[in-house]
């Protein structure tokens, strides 16, 4: 693990804050510390360009940039009262996304909040579904979030389906630890024609989609060019999400177990129902 991977492990997670709603919230100081920046007044102008997309987005910013004033120690016994930020998950991904791009703790935390934002999103909409549904659900979102992503592979320069194959394996090679798309159906006891993304559960799908549609922005957002360099970002982006699931205190993916029935036996059991509901 790299120095800066260490640093990430405490940091995001270490300094999440909960609200009396239940609320995840982080102080922008402590975000700032996180994201290296030295100077306050600095940082307070990538805070105003994250306003300013919260704003644009339609989104009120007092709801998720809320000043407050809290005090510091300052050694020996003394404090001094400064103004600071409370900000919502949101918030911080808005300024993630507007930090400077070279830091490489600025990548990590836009995956970091990009995961986080995501799993919010999932939980609330599959709140009332059981695992089947969940399953069913984001294989779907998958198979349309892979056709992106297949499309933005293909202006980086990933033309042929071999090229595509091994652009794909570089992304499971980085989520899964070192595992390619072979090592993982063979952890999984498939047979030749069966498809790993069928026999995932809903968690090891949602972090197949995260994968997906990060790669997906990036390539586009970064303009990447080139099929290695396009290999290389979707390993990059892959590693980072697994190391997102790490600081969570997630089970890796290559852990998770491998539900009984497939995503092909789970349509064809709903198609037989639906046709006996007719009749």
């Amino acid at each position: 693990m790299s120095d800066i991977e260490k640093y990430n492990n405490e940091t995001f997670e270490y300094w999440k804050q909960i609200n009396e709603f239940g609320d995840d919230f982080w102080y922008a100081r402590d975000i700032q510390k996180i994201l290296q920046y030295k100077e306050w007044r600095n940082f307070i102008k990538v805070i105003e360009k994250a306003q300013e997309a919260c704003d644009g987005s339609g989104n009120d910013v007092s709801d998720h940039f809320v000043e407050v004033n809290k005090m510091i120690d300052l050694g020996k016994g003394a404090k001094r009262e400064v103004n600071d930020i409370m900000l919502s998950r949101y918030a911080c991904y808005l300024i993630v996304q507007n930090a400077d791009p070279k830091k490489e703790v600025i990548a990590i935390g836009q995956t970091y909040f990009a995961v986080q934002t995501r799993k919010q999103e999932l939980q609330e909409q599959f709140e009332t579904m059981n695992e089947t549904k969940k399953r069913l659900a984001i294989r779907n979102e998958l198979k349309e979030h892979n056709k992106s992503l297949a499309e933005a592979a293909k202006s980086a320069g990933v033309n042929t389906p071999i090229d595509y194959a091994v652009f794909q394996n570089h992304g499971y090679k980085g989520l899964y630890g070192g595992l390619g798309a072979k090592e993982i159906h063979e952890r999984k006891e498939l047979k030749k024609n069966q498809q790993i993304l069928d026999h995932m559960g809903s968690t090891e799908l949602a972090a197949n989609l995260f994968r997906a549609t990060q790669t997906d922005e990036k390539l586009r957002r970064d303009n990447i060019k080139g099929k290695i360099n396009a290999n290389q970002t979707h390993f990059e982006v892959g590693a980072k999400v697994r190391q997102t699931i790490h600081e969570l205190g997630g089970t890796m993916p290559e852990d998770l177990p491998t539900p009984e029935k497939s995503i092909k036996q789970i349509e064809k059991l709903e198609r037989k129902t639906k046709i006996s509901e007719k009749d």
